[in-house]
């Protein structure tokens, strides 16, 4: 696991300084080691710069940038089937100095190039310098577990791990990008291939990004696509054989995560996806499988003695962290270092915290998002369909039709509902499209476009994102299916794997997350709805397998979301910084914000009126970035 930074520069303004800063300030993600290489190479000078967290091969054999006859790479991630690959190479005759995955990924990609990637099981970024084809290579994984971002302006490319990387560069030029501020007030996180920058943009998962070293002219592909395999029939298999592959599928993958010179742990909320990994990991295992959980002094959010009740089935070693308003107080200030770009996700603050627990006794931690994503976990799923097939289509166009012309303002008591004004907004634009796709993407929403007009005194102008697929759909082979295909696209790309990668790697540790292994993916996607949901039951697959390790009596409990208890501590313990940051002064600073409907806003929450505080904590966590990486330049 590491942090990579770098640059093509065909004005060769960047120099070896630069590529100092833009790496040493991911020094958080690769603590063990560092280099740093600049070259020349036609009209261009191209800088790679890597920071080394150390998990294979911890000899200095694994040092980057690493080179093999014309390539040279700098790597972030884990090729978990390296040694099987490595095996395939040397039958064609490649000898190896160390045993790291770095130097199979290099000497695979001399093999077979880009092809290298349908045999890779594992999650990775990396740059590779391909000096015979004059070209440099940009790649990200399937699922986007590792972060890529990149600047190009026709004449200079910056890339880094972490937006912070391209801040430290001169000439990269810091601009906000007012739609994409536009997405993150809808819905907490910019959606990729967004960035909250001008001209700068995420790495799409499953792509590759090429620049021509003899033209400067940069090409997109992509080599790997969740939607392909939402495409597939569906599988014919009866469901005690999709309940045994599934099974087979996912203990291998949990295994695979297990590879490691270093201590590995797993993160347990108490829920299914969390438990299913620590159960299954320590069934076969010989020794004790460390567990680290958060929990809450406020009681009713509090999900450690269920955590602690597996923990205790399953005989792990477990360790927890119970957190309370001023254990959040000392991450908030942080959360705009750790998160370089507005991020808003309700659970920012207990994953660092239990990142920062188990930094104290491993290396690696595996999480488990992807499991609401692709066994359909979340209620927004059911509510979807609900709501666009309850009631016929012509009458669903009427309502929507009436309510165009009534403003929810207008009606009596409802009018200082604001949550009832955003859900009418909501329900009249799902029931004008009666696509559930279109429903999901609203009920995703915090503040409504109709909202952040109200807040920004703008209308939003917003780019399309991979809520909008819809000709890509036609064909996927369900209706839930659809929405699960969209989710991951968005949701877990853009906010679970973000929350993840940057909350573990500010403590020094790599997360890893093993329900995201392609090939559980792929075949969950053809696995009809009827499995997915059954008996009103979400996750029947999974709860299936869970419950042959854990019993039911342990598992069954209403679904609860990993999140703390913001709405409360806001009105309390950090309501002094919620008011001086949603403050006239503060908001007015940064000439984005219309401060008089905001303060209006934030005087209901404080009141108690029923005001979701995720609509205040968006606009807030966007002053604390502005305020550290815009207000300070």
């Amino acid at each position: 696991m590491c942090g990579i930074a770098g640059f093509i520069d065909f004005k060769k303004r960047a120099d070896a300084d630069m590529l100092h800063r833009m790496t040493d300030v991911l020094a958080h993600r690769g603590p063990n080691d560092k280099g740093y290489e600049v070259m020349e190479h036609g009209a261009a000078s191209i800088g790679l710069g890597q920071r080394r967290l150390s998990i294979q091969d911890l000899s200095a054999l694994g040092h980057q940038p690493m080179h093999f006859t014309h390539l040279s790479l700098v790597f972030n991630g884990e090729i978990y089937n390296f040694k099987e690959i490595r095996a395939d190479l040397e039958k064609l005759g490649y000898t190896f100095q160390s045993s790291s995955d770095t130097e199979v990924l290099i000497k695979g990609y001399h093999a077979w190039k880009e092809k290298v990637l349908d045999r890779c099981i594992g999650m990775f970024a990396f740059v590779m310098l391909d000096r015979n084809a004059e070209k440099v290579v940009l790649c990200r994984d399937r699922a986007g577990v590792k972060p890529l971002y990149y600047y190009w302006d026709g004449s200079t490319l910056l890339f880094g791990s972490e937006l912070k990387s391209l801040c430290e560069c001169p000439f990269f030029p810091r601009q906000i990008d007012v739609k994409s501020m536009s997405l993150f007030l809808q819905y907490s996180y910019i959606p990729g291939p967004y960035t909250i920058y001008t001209d700068t943009r995420k790495l799409r998962p499953g792509h590759l990004l090429e620049i021509s070293l003899s033209n400067a002219v940069t090409t997109e592909k992509e080599y790997w696509n969740v939607l392909n395999a939402y495409h597939q029939p569906l599988t014919t298999l009866h469901e005690n054989e999709v309940l045994e592959k599934t099974e087979e599928l996912m203990l291998s993958a949990y295994q695979y995560r297990m590879v490691a010179d270093v201590p590995v742990g797993v993160f347990l909320s108490g829920g299914y996806d969390s438990a299913s990994v620590a159960a299954m990991l320590q069934h076969g295992s010989s020794s004790r499988i460390k567990t680290f959980t958060i929990g809450y002094k406020e009681k009713q959010w509090d999900e450690s003695a269920e955590a602690r009740k597996i923990a205790q089935h399953l005989g792990t070693d477990h360790h927890e962290w119970i957190i309370g308003p001023e254990d959040a107080k000392g991450v908030l200030e942080q959360l705009p270092e750790i998160y370089d770009e507005p991020f808003a996700d309700n659970s920012t603050v207990p994953t660092t915290l239990v990142s920062k627990l188990a930094s104290r006794q491993v290396k690696v931690a595996l999480s488990a998002d992807g499991g609401d994503e692709i066994f359909a976990g979340y209620n927004k799923f059911n509510q979807s369909l609900s709501y666009t097939s309850q009631l016929p289509r012509g009458i669903q166009q009427v309502l929507s039709t009436v309510m165009g012309w009534v403003n929810p303002e207008v009606i009596p008591y409802f009018n200082k509902q604001y949550n009832f004004s955003s859900r009418y907004e909501k329900m009249k634009l799902i029931w004008a499209s009666g696509k559930p796709q279109e429903a999901m993407k609203y009920i995703a929403q915090y503040l409504t476009e109709s909202e952040v007009a109200r807040y920004t005194d703008r209308q939003p102008d917003n780019y399309k994102t991979n809520f909008d697929l819809n000709g890509e759909l036609t064909g996927v082979n369900d209706p839930l299916n659809r929405l699960l295909a969209v989710d991951y696209k968005t949701f877990l790309a853009d906010n679970n794997l973000v929350k993840v990668d940057r909350a573990t790697m500010s403590v020094g540790i790599e997360g890893r997350e093993p329900m995201l292994d392609h090939r559980l993916v792929e075949f969950l996607a053809r696995v009809p709805a009827s499995l997915k949901v059954k008996n009103n039951t979400n996750k029947y697959i999974l709860k299936q397998i869970v419950h042959k390790y854990i019993p039911p009596a342990l598992m069954d409990r209403p679904k609860r979301p990993f999140i703390a208890p913001l709405q409360e501590w806001f009105r309390d313990d950090l309501k002094e910084q919620m008011q001086y940051y949603l403050s006239p002064e503060r908001l007015n600073k940064t000439n984005l914000f219309h401060a008089p409907h905001i303060q209006q806003l934030l005087q209901q929450y404080l009141s108690g009126g029923k005001v979701s505080h995720q609509k205040l904590w968006n606009i807030l966590v966007f002053q604390l970035w502005y305020n550290r990486w815009i207000a300070k330049l």
